[in-house]
C-alpha cells in the first residue's frame, strides 16, 4: 500500500492523535496527586488511547481480512463517549459564544487533540467512499471529537482556567 493512500492518512492521522492525548496526559499526571478530577480525565483518556489503537489497527487492515482477538469498535464503545459527554457538560454553563483553543495546558492540548480527531474524521469519511469502513468507527471518532471539546470546557472549570470567547470584531473594537 502507498504512504500516501488515504486508508494510510486514515490511520496515520488516527495514530498522530492518539500521540496528542498522550501528551495530554503527561500535562494532567503533574496534577493527579492533587485533584481527583485529574485522576478521573487520566482514566478516561487511558481508555480512549487504547480505543484509538484499536480503530487504527481496524484501519490498517485490509477490508474484508480478519486475524484471531481483531480489536473492535462496539456501539457501547460509542455509548460510553456519550455518557461521558452527558456527565461532564452537567456542570458546565450553556455556550453562548464559540470557545477559542486555549486556556492551560490540558484543555489547551483537549482542543488541539480535537481538531485533529475532526480531521481523522473527514479522512474516514472519504476512505469509506471509496472502500468498507465500518461505520461505527466513524461514529467513534466523531464522538470522540465531541467529547474532547467537552472535556477540554471540564478540564477549564475543574482546574481554575480560564476560557477564551470568541470576541467579534475584535479587530474593529482594538483600533
Amino acid at each position: 500500500m502507498w504512504k500516501d493512500s488515504l486508508r494510510v492518512e486514515a490511520y496515520g492521522t488516527v495514530d498522530e492523535l492518539n500521540s496528542s492525548i498522550g501528551i495530554v496526559r503527561v500535562f494532567n499526571q503533574e496534577i493527579v496527586e492533587h485533584n481527583k478530577r485529574a485522576g478521573q480525565l487520566e482514566d478516561e483518556l487511558r481508555w480512549v488511547q487504547n480505543k484509538l489503537f484499536d480503530v487504527g489497527s481496524i484501519l490498517a487492515t485490509t477490508p474484508g481480512q480478519t486475524f484471531k482477538n481483531m480489536p473492535q469498535v462496539l456501539a457501547s464503545d460509542v455509548t460510553r463517549l456519550e455518557k461521558m459527554i452527558d456527565r461532564c457538560q452537567k456542570s458546565l454553563e450553556p455556550l453562548k459564544e464559540f470557545i477559542l483553543p486555549g486556556g492551560g495546558k490540558v484543555s489547551g492540548f483537549l482542543h488541539q487533540a480535537r481538531t485533529i480527531c475532526r480531521r481523522a474524521e473527514r479522512l474516514c469519511v472519504a476512505l469509506s467512499k471509496i472502500e468498507p469502513v465500518d461505520p461505527t468507527i466513524i461514529k467513534f471518532v466523531n464522538r470522540l471529537s465531541d467529547a474532547l471539546f467537552v472535556l477540554a470546557r471540564w478540564v477549564a472549570k475543574t482546574q481554575g482556567e480560564p476560557e477564551f470567547l470568541w470576541e467579534r470584531d475584535v479587530a474593529k473594537n482594538s483600533t
